[in-house]
């Protein structure tokens, strides 16, 4: 169903971009770098967060790490990773496959600043053997994603 749903948001917000199924898996920054032939820096990880009663989405290089100090300052709390139970809930995405496309209803979603170094970034797309690739620009646009500095 994941991977539908995000086919379908594809289908209608940017029928040029096509979902790329990989026959092995590319869950791990590392395997999506190896499975489309780019640097793992290039691989757009999506990372559900819980800051209070706030849910949200971080999409970051494959490389980056949160950064817990300008974490706090951007939202105003310590960010709680979700189990892969609830993020499965709130995205309809297995780890490994969870992207800012296709979701069951709206969440807030932030691209950090270190996706800009790159012409090209490949996010997961629904499933953990499933990606696509677009620009980081195109990428927050079509997600309605703010930039935010919150990375190492």
């Amino acid at each position: 169903m994941s991977l539908e749903s995000v086919r379908a948001f594809f289908a209608t917000h940017a029928p040029d971009i096509s979902v790329i199924v990989t026959k092995g898996s590319s869950a791990t920054v590392a395997l999506a770098a190896e499975a489309h032939g780019v640097r793992p820096e290039q691989i757009a990880k999506t990372i559900c967060l819980r800051v209070g009663d706030r849910t949200m989405l971080i999409v970051a290089s494959g490389t980056a790490r949160l950064d817990n100090r300008k974490f706090k300052d951007r939202f105003g709390g310590k960010a709680r990773m979700l189990d892969a139970e609830q993020v499965l809930e709130a995205t309809s995405h297995p780890v490994g496959g969870v992207c800012p496309f296709g979701l069951p209803s709206p969440l807030p979603v932030y691209c950090d600043v270190s996706l800009q170094a790159f012409a090209e970034v490949v996010p997961a797309a629904g499933a953990t053997n499933a990606a696509v690739r677009l620009t980081p620009q195109r990428m927050a646009e079509l997600t309605g994603a703010e930039w935010v500095d919150v990375c190492q």
